[in-house]
C-alpha cells in the first residue's frame, strides 16, 4: 500500500479530506510493534472560523500551535486528562484545519492492541472511539507534532477498498458549546460498520 503524500493533506477543503480518509489505513510502528486499521469514522474542524475548533478566532497556545503546522502533521491532545485524541492536520501552514480520527476497524497487530487496552478478546470496544483507538495504536500526546510522512504514524491508501460504502454525516460529538457550529454535520462514518463509535 502507498503512503498518503503531502499533497493529499495540504488541500483547502477539510470536509472533503475528512470524507476521503474513510476507508484509508491508519498505521503505527512503535518499538517494533506494527499496528493498523481501516478508518471508519472522522470529524472535521475548520480552524479559525469554527467555534468547535481549538484554533477558533486564531487562538494560539502551546497546545494548539501544532494545528498551525503544514498539513500532514499529527495533532494529539489530552481530553479530560485521560484520553489522547489523534488528529490529522490539513491545509497549508498557518491554516489550522484538523480532522479527528474517531474509530478504526483493526486489521494487523491486534495482539498488541489488546495488550495496550488490557483486553483479552477482540470486540468493538477495542478501537471504536477516539481515546481507546489511540490507546490501542500506541498514540499519545508525545507524538503530537510529528510528520505523518515518516515511520511512526502514517496513513496509507487501501489496496483492497470497497468503494461502494455509504457515508453518513451528522453533528460532531461533544460540541454543544460551539453555538450554531455545534449542528454542523461534520462527523462522517461508514454506514453499518460495527467499529464506529457508539456516540449518537
Amino acid at each position: 500500500m502507498s503512503k498518503l503524500n503531502r499533497d493529499f493533506y495540504q488541500r483547502e477543503d477539510v470536509l472533503s479530506i475528512s470524507r476521503e480518509l474513510l476507508g484509508k489505513i491508519l498505521c503505527t510502528n512503535f518499538d517494533g510493534k506494527f499496528t493498523n486499521g481501516m478508518i471508519v469514522e472522522t470529524e472535521a474542524y475548520a480552524g479559525e472560523t469554527d467555534h468547535a475548533s481549538h484554533a477558533y478566532g486564531g487562538r494560539r497556545t502551546n497546545r494548539t500551535e501544532t494545528m498551525y503546522s503544514p498539513g500532514g502533521t499529527a495533532y494529539v491532545y489530552l481530553c479530560y486528562g485521560i484520553h489522547h485524541l489523534f488528529n490529522v492536520v490539513t491545509n497549508a501552514e498557518d491554516n489550522p484545519h484538523a480532522i479527528l480520527i474517531r474509530a478504526i476497524e483493526p486489521i494487523k497487530g491486534i495482539e498488541s492492541m489488546l495488550q495496550r487496552r488490557n483486553m483479552v478478546k477482540i470486540c468493538s470496544n477495542l478501537t471504536a472511539g477516539p481515546g481507546i483507538m489511540s490507546q490501542a495504536l500506541g498514540i499519545s500526546i508525545y507524538n503530537s507534532g510529528i510528520s505523518l510522512l515518516e515511520k511512526q504514524i502514517w496513513i496509507e491508501d487501501n489496496d483492497d477498498p470497497f468503494d461502494n460504502f455509504k457515508i453518513i454525516s451528522s453533528p460532531r460529538v461533544g460540541c454543544s458549546y460551539a453555538g450554531t457550529d455545534a449542528n454542523n454535520p461534520w462527523r462522517f462514518r461508514i454506514e453499518g460498520n460495527p467499529w464506529v463509535s457508539p456516540a449518537p
